[in-house]
């Protein structure tokens, strides 16, 4: 189980920090109006929502929201607004993610390549030099003992 964790890290180190930018564009541009918003809509005591529809559209336009949010009458509504945000925007971000995690431990390993030897372990069966061709580097020697039926499977050069 965890090699699904690490592998959907790894796998995924680019859509974390286009997430976490994301995030923090989205905090700038979107939470701020909307925080900002429900401060001057809530100034009354009550929630109005026509003053809120009318100021979240007005400060989505001018982008002066985000200074006005940190004023010490709004902040705790953006505060808030940031908050539960974040906490939707984090549960998006991990379905995501665990969309994107591996099914079994062999997902994207190339099945039937030669990352079966690894330094030369090949060559204690196969020759280096000389036999029916494998690949570039690769014979299987002739005079073995055993099975040295070879299925070729491709084209040749030539054809």
């Amino acid at each position: 189980m965890n090699y699904k964790v690490s592998k959907t890290l790894k796998d995924n180190k680019k859509n974390i920090i286009i997430i976490a930018v994301l995030w923090v564009i989205l905090a700038i541009i979107l939470v701020a109006p909307i925080g900002y918003s429900i401060g001057v809509s809530c100034q009354s005591g009550t929630f109005n929502f026509e003053a809120f529809l009318e100021t979240v559209f007005t400060e989505l336009a001018s982008f002066t929201s985000i200074t006005r949010a940190f004023n010490s009458a709004y902040i705790g509504y953006f505060g808030k607004t940031l908050l539960y945000f974040t906490i939707i925007y984090l549960i998006v971000a991990f379905i995501g993610l665990f969309k994107s995690r591996p099914k079994h431990e062999y997902t994207d390993i190339e099945h039937g390549s030669s990352d079966w030897s690894e330094g030369g372990e090949q060559y204690s069966i196969l020759s280096k030099n000389k036999g029916i061709i494998l690949s570039k580097h690769n014979f299987l020697p002739t005079d073995k003992r055993g099975n040295v039926n070879v299925l070729v499977v491709g084209r040749f050069g030539f054809w």
